[in-house]
């Protein structure tokens, strides 16, 4: 049976598409095992290899690597973001909320979910923003907001090397859950 996907996302309430001015989506087909590419996404040390325009993740309560519950810092559009992981389940999904430290009353969330496929797994991202300041920023500096998605997308369509192939080439260059 098939999952619609867009129903597998434990969303909060107040987060829905259909209550959210700006919507992501994106996804991935990679020839890595789900512990693999879990492997990259709770460790905030590989984020700026895959992730565009991410610099830096600090985990703000001591783990090595992120959690249910875990606090972290990180830059995203250009700004810097306060979030925590408010969903995980090992080598399934994990989805973390927050806010832009310019404005708590503006807030995101994004979610990934990893389904095995029989080549390696299917990989789907998910994210909502709401506020003005994220519209605002988008409508002052589209190019920056929308350039990590457009590099997706065109990584996704084969037009140039983006997140998604630095992605898949990261993952897929792993070997037993273990990156090289």
């Amino acid at each position: 049976m098939e999952i619609d996907v867009f129903e597998a996302i434990n969303w909060p309430a107040d987060m829905t598409p259909s209550q959210s001015p700006i919507h992501f989506t994106n996804e991935l087909e990679v020839a890595a095992s789900p512990e693999t590419i879990w492997s990259l996404l709770v460790d905030p040390k590989a984020w700026p290899d895959f992730y565009p325009g991410v610099e830096h993740v600090q985990l703000l309560d001591g783990h090595d690597s992120l959690r249910l519950g875990t606090r972290f810092e990180t830059n995203l559009a250009g700004q810097d973001v306060f979030a925590s992981v408010q969903e995980f389940e090992p080598m399934t999904r994990i989805a973390w909320g927050g806010y832009p430290k310019a404005s708590d009353a503006a807030k995101a969330y994004h979610a990934w979910i990893i389904t095995p496929t029989p080549t390696g797994c299917h990989l789907w991202t998910e994210e909502t923003m709401q506020g003005s300041f994220w519209i605002e920023l988008a409508k002052n500096a589209p190019d920056g907001f929308w350039r990590t998605r457009e590099t997706a997308r065109g990584a996704r369509q084969g037009r140039h090397r983006g997140w998604w192939l630095s992605y898949r080439m990261r993952s897929e260059g792993a070997v037993g859950g273990e990156r090289q």
